[in-house]
């Protein structure tokens, strides 16, 4: 598929995720309520955005994949990731499932003869996984690794729907790249919805929940194996396995806070910065420029102090 043909289906896919998400906010009350949460700001926001993005990103992929099997694999992780995501969302709402936060608070959970909602999404994004790798991997142990690649994907865009944009912009960051590669085809549409819905999450009306932070994830975690080979596909496990650990004993929110470049990287565009006095923005520019004055640089100051995870 050419750039052309590439940048056409990403229009494509923003578009629909867009007009998706304007019927989105006329659903009944009924069908919309179990989707309203409350985000580190106190305001209500919508989590629509997820089944959007889960199901415009399915389909554009699917229908886009250079080869029959990658298509029917993305479309498998798209929507097995996003209807396990939604019934994380709903079911892990529930108040005796609050504290299941976690690796350690779904391992507990199972100790204490519960099984948490969050450990039935990590076995179901596995077989997704090993299902879809089918598509792209060949051997058993190639196979596993490409499963464990696709679902590790899937669950880290998810560890970073913790503020306005952030999963998407991870998302993004993590994609766009591949799209000049031999699987970008598969990519172009996800990438596409995903920037649709970047601006209402940005300010605050939307937000992926796990629905749609594990349908992106997964499909760029697909999309990340088909790019590459056995030996790549193999560093890819090690790097999400390495974050996957550093985050339950880290907060990657407050890396972000502490580290100037990623904070004003993650505060761009957001309701939050723009809200604020003129005289407390900063930007990139006074971030790479070390001759800039003093007075003229950024500090954790002029940002609000990290919400608690």
């Amino acid at each position: 598929m050419t750039r052309s043909r590439r940048l056409l289906l990403a229009v494509a896919g923003a578009t629909t995720a867009r007009v998706l998400l304007a019927g989105a906010r006329h659903a009944p009350a009924g069908l919309s309520d179990p989707f309203v949460r409350t985000n580190h700001q106190g305001r209500p926001v919508s989590l629509m955005a997820g089944p959007v993005l889960a199901t415009v990103a399915a389909v554009t992929a699917c229908a886009a994949a250079p080869r029959s099997a990658l298509g029917r694999g993305a479309l498998l992780v798209g929507l097995a990731a996003g209807a396990l995501g939604a019934y994380d969302d709903i079911a892990g709402a529930r108040p005796e499932q609050q504290g299941d936060k976690g690796l350690r608070g779904h391992l507990a959970a199972a100790r204490q003869g519960r099984v948490s909602a969050g450990l039935v999404k990590i076995g179901g994004l596995g077989a997704a996984g090993l299902l879809a790798s089918r598509s792209v991997a060949a051997g058993p142990l190639d196979r596993l690794t490409t499963g464990a690649v696709i679902a590790g994907t899937a669950n880290l865009v998810n560890l970073f729907d913790l503020r306005p944009g952030r999963a998407l912009k991870v998302g993004l960051f993590l994609g766009l790249p591949v799209l000049l590669g031999r699987a970008g085809a598969v990519l172009a549409g996800p990438m596409g919805a995903a920037a649709g819905l970047l601006p209402d999450d940005l300010r605050e009306r939307t937000m992926l929940g796990d629905c749609g932070a594990n349908a992106l994830g997964g499909i760029i975690g697909l999309g990340l194996a088909a790019s590459t080979g056995r030996a790549g596909r193999a560093a890819l496990l090690g790097v999400v396995v390495a974050l996957t650990v550093v985050s339950e004993k880290v907060s990657f929110s407050a890396v972000i806070e502490r580290t100037p470049l990623l904070r004003e990287l993650d505060a761009l565009g957001s309701l939050s910065t723009r809200s604020a006095p003129r005289s407390a923005r900063c930007s990139l520019a006074q971030l790479l420029t070390r001759s800039a004055p003093r007075s003229a640089r950024c500090s954790l100051a002029q940002r609000p102090a990290v919400a608690p995870e």
